[in-house]
Parts: C-alpha cells; sequence; structure tokens
C-alpha cells in the first residue's frame, strides 16, 4: 500500500501533505514555490511509494468550481500527463485556509507564526487529506 499525497496548489505556494504507508493518518509535509513542485513530485515519487494524488479543488458556495481553478486545472492536466499512472483525486477545498488559520489559534499560535503562509497553506493540504481519508471510509 503506498502513500496519498495531497496538494494544496497555489499561485505561489503549493502545500503538501502525506499519509502514512498504511493511508491512516494525515501529516503536513512541506510548502515549496509553485515554480519548483515539478522538481519536488518527481524527486518524491521516487523516493516513496505514492499511490494517489489528492488535489484540492476550490468550490464557491454554489458547489460551482470558483475563478482559482483557471490555475489549478493545468496543473492537474499536466500532473495526469506527466504521471498516466497515478490516480488523481480532486477533493472540495472550501473552507480550509480558514480551518488552517483556527487551527493555529487553537493551538496557541502568536500572531506572528500564524502570519506564515507557508503554514497555513501545509496545514490546509493536511486538511484536504483528512477530508479525503475522512470521505473515504464513510463508502
Amino acid at each position: 500500500m503506498g502513500r496519498i499525497l495531497a496538494i494544496d496548489y497555489g499561485r505561489k505556494r503549493v502545500g503538501l501533505a502525506v499519509t502514512d504507508p498504511l493511508q491512516m493518518i494525515a501529516n503536513s509535509l512541506t510548502t515549496v514555490h509553485s515554480k519548483d513542485i515539478w522538481d519536488f513530485l518527481e524527486n518524491y515519487f521516487k523516493n516513496e511509494d505514492v499511490e494517489c494524488v489528492v488535489v484540492g479543488y476550490p468550490k464557491q458556495m454554489n458547489n460551482q468550481a470558483s475563478e482559482a481553478v483557471r490555475f489549478i486545472n493545468p496543473f492537474v492536466k499536466k500532473l495526469t500527463k506527466t504521471y498516466p499512472d497515478m490516480e488523481v483525486k480532486l477533493v472540495d477545498e472550501r473552507f480550509t485556509s480558514k480551518m488552517a488559520f483556527q487551527t493555529m489559534i487553537d493551538a496557541g499560535l502568536k500572531k506572528k507564526a500564524r502570519q506564515n503562509k507557508e503554514l497555513v497553506d501545509t496545514i490546509s493540504a493536511t486538511i484536504i487529506l483528512q477530508s479525503y481519508l475522512e470521505q473515504r471510509t464513510k463508502y
């Protein structure tokens, strides 16, 4: 059984989270600059057994895709073309940034630490991954 990698893709930064090999626990991994994501993925896939990639897909309250998908769709298209044998799932990422920020408050992080956008991105990716894991166990 391989890991599941979650991607919170943004124009500037990409938050990443990953499961343990048994796919039970979601852990934050890192944040990379968007221009470096392809090198990161190539190295990560060489060194780790990943069976699925979960990509956060932003939707609006009416369940329609948000305008941010114009940046995410080309990324997903290249991902599936570059790694055709990799299973890719899209997961609704509504409210993950707000949830990540609230998580930082609940954890007692000071205001200065909460302004760290890289931390918000990795926490968001972890929330996306945890949401996927929870949805998967419902069925």
